[in-house]
């Protein structure tokens, strides 16, 4: 096909999927180039065919006058061709439009392509396109495998694809790939599998929609625990394949589904011995063995060390039950506002990082990336990872998102950080002899700030009040009103002018007080807060312990659609730099404000793009998509305002 042509139906195509409501896309298919593979031409004014592979006719694929696309009938071509030419199954044994019968009767929908045995007559892989949600489109195709007696069905709609393999009578199991023309089942199955073999690049909140949609929905079991295992046998695998001859992954699946139980099951047992702490010893893993079977078998496909953490992070947030996280007030946050405050704070190497509510660890991971990426930009890997199990720690007190947050500090470093289950608020909770408090309280122990009073010095030491953290960063939980006298009374603000305790205090508002004394004299943070901490009238008590405290650097804040669909609750981040014990406090300085005008999000907490004139959604050079927002510019706005007002950190 010549330079023009290739241009021509490279404009048509993109035209076809600038819809992103459609549900359909190309990254299935990124080995090749659509464009060239495939032959569009304008038959009419306005209208656009494909020429059919297999029929050797032309399609209507485009009509731009009735803006009327057909994306799926893209997606199929694009399957003829890659089962011709890279699978190999010649173009006489490839069927469209198959009539799909129900007993005696003919169904009035037609599988979308169907590939046959060598009789020519016998379906062995059918196709479906038509349907681009996971739900209907795996329903579908497991009818028409019922109907026809195919071992084998594939449902794609060209970002992802799912292979259902039917070993009769049994239930349904999934494949990594289609068998090639010249393959059985069992040879697929028997086929190794090396960490060059994982795929880098994919959608895991979509593998465990495709997951749910198969097993888990009606497995009877706790979808995030026994995610969570899978995940950790797959990381420690990957882990060890480092070391094996060719790199050989053990993470898959086998012919049989009681072999593969065994072998997850053991690689799981590597993992709780690799990283203690996680799991308890007596832990297996809950599904059974046809139900694990799936679920290996779309997971053994993707690498997960050193991998997008963002690919991973959603995933974990989808994993999360919104009950929890809504009685809680705990909600990830999104990490373009993460970035923003990190920017701002500008953590360096040999500065010691803390989050005391640290959920998921976002915080944490986008600090030490953003240091890897500065002041360690020239250092080896090893530096970075020493940097990482130093300076970085995490605390909270909900188990899942501890479990979270050490996951994904295994996936970015070496998962040796210091990620401790435990309730900032309450160090008195901190005592006892479990051995997940006494590791936490001795790494704890030596951040505690020193003082020149020997009386001071063994308070602090037994209480664990006061740290000598150079950077806190933090998105404390907002729902929550803490009763308890003996707590309440251990903080300034949880009493009244005339130093008496009040009944109640708002969780968040004693997290403000817990984080300034966390940190050193000079020591910098950032904190998201409901906006009423800032501008209702009865808060007033809370932004005078503020400014009597710490400078304010600047207060952000973030759009009402920031932390949706979980709160509409309005926030904003609030930087401060606390007081030097020997420095003068100014009557009077400026502070930076600002508030931000696009979210990245919608109403509804979908994530918004950046388009070009023409509706296309913008990429950048990693191939991610540009979030359409405003805080990167706020940023910068507040980069200038320090080196104007010589601001020194």
């Amino acid at each position: 096909m010549n330079n023009n042509k290739v241009k021509f139906t490279s404009e048509i195509i993109n035209k076809i999927f600038r819809d992103p409501s459609i549900q359909y896309g190309l990254k299935e298919f990124e080995e090749y180039r659509p464009e060239e593979v495939l032959e569009i031409s304008e038959k009419e004014k306005g209208k656009y065919y494909i020429n059919c592979l297999k029929r050797n006719k032309d399609i209507l694929v485009f009509n731009a006058e009735k803006n009327l696309a057909k994306p799926e009938e893209i997606i199929r071509q694009l399957w003829i061709h890659k089962l011709n030419k890279y699978y190999g199954y010649s173009l006489e044994r490839i069927d469209l439009e198959k009539d799909i019968r129900f007993g005696h009767e003919i169904h009035a929908k037609a599988a979308d392509v169907v590939v046959y045995r060598e009789d020519k007559e016998t379906p062995l892989i059918i196709i479906e396109t038509k349907n681009p949600a996971e739900k209907k489109g795996i329903d579908q195709l497991k009818t028409y495998i019922n109907s026809e007696g195919a071992p084998v069905g594939v449902w794609s709609n060209g970002i992802e694809k799912v292979v259902l393999y039917r070993p009769y009578p049994r239930e349904f199991q999934t494949l990594r790939d289609l068998p090639r023309a010249d393959q059985t089942i069992e040879d697929v199955l028997k086929e190794k599998i090396t960490l060059a073999d994982l795929q880098k690049s994919y959608d895991l909140v979509k593998i465990l929609k495709i997951l749910e949609e198969l097993v888990l929905a009606g497995a009877g079991v706790d979808s995030f625990t026994e995610i969570f295992k899978l995940i950790y046998a797959k990381l420690f695998d990957e882990k060890e394949a480092r070391k094996r001859a060719g790199n050989e992954v053990l993470f898959r699946q086998s012919k049989d589904a009681k072999i593969t139980y065994d072998n997850i099951n053991r690689l799981f047992q590597g993992a709780i011995n690799e990283w203690p702490g996680m799991f308890s010893l007596y832990d297996k893993i809950e599904l059974t063995p046809n139900h694990l079977s799936v679920c290996v078998g779309e997971l053994e496909k993707i690498k997960l060390l050193d991998s997008d953490l963002e690919v991973i992070d959603a995933a974990f947030e989808y994993l999360l039950p919104d009950v929890a996280k809504g009685k809680r007030g705990q909600y990830f946050t999104p990490r373009h506002a993460i970035d923003m405050a990190v920017k701002v704070l500008n953590p360096k190497d040999e500065e010691y990082i803390v989050d005391p509510a640290c959920g998921s660890g976002g915080f944490l991971i986008h600090a030490m990336r953003y240091v890897w990426n500065n002041s360690l930009k020239t250092a080896d890997k090893s530096a970075q990872i020493d940097y990482a199990r130093t300076y970085i720690y995490g605390i909270d007190f909900d188990d899942k998102p501890v479990k979270i947050a050490r996951a994904m500090m295994l996936i970015a470093g070496d998962g040796r950080s210091h990620i401790l289950k435990l309730n900032s608020l309450n160090p008195k909770e901190w005592q006892g002899a479990e051995g997940d408090k006494e590791r936490a309280r001795a790494e704890l122990r030596e951040r505690l700030r020193s003082f020149d009073d020997y009386d001071k010095n063994v308070f602090n030491k037994d209480n664990f009040k006061y740290f000598d953290f150079d950077i806190l960063l933090s998105n404390p939980p907002f729902a929550g009103e803490i009763h308890e006298k003996s707590l309440l009374n251990e903080y300034e603000l949880a009493k009244n002018d005339k130093g008496k305790l009040r009944n109640k205090m708002e969780r968040h508002i004693l997290f403000i007080e817990r984080a300034l004394d966390m940190i050193r004299p000079g020591g910098r943070m950032a904190i998201v807060l409901p906006q009423g901490v800032l501008n209702n009238t009865n808060m007033e008590y809370v932004r005078d312990y503020l400014l009597d405290k710490a400078r304010i650097l600047a207060v952000v804040g973030l759009h009402g659609n920031t932390f949706k669909p979980h709160t509409g609750t309005k926030t904003s981040i609030l930087f401060l730099r606390k007081w030097d014990e020997k420095e003068k406090i100014p009557t009077d300085y400026p502070i930076f404000m600002a508030v931000s005008k696009k979210a990245g999000k919608d109403t509804s907490g979908e994530y918004v793009y950046k388009k070009d004139k023409t509706g296309v959604i913008l990429y950048g050079p990693q191939g991610k998509k540009y979030l359409d927002h405003d805080l990167d510019e706020i940023a910068e706005e507040f980069l200038k305002f320090k080196e104007e007002q010589k601001i020194k950190f």
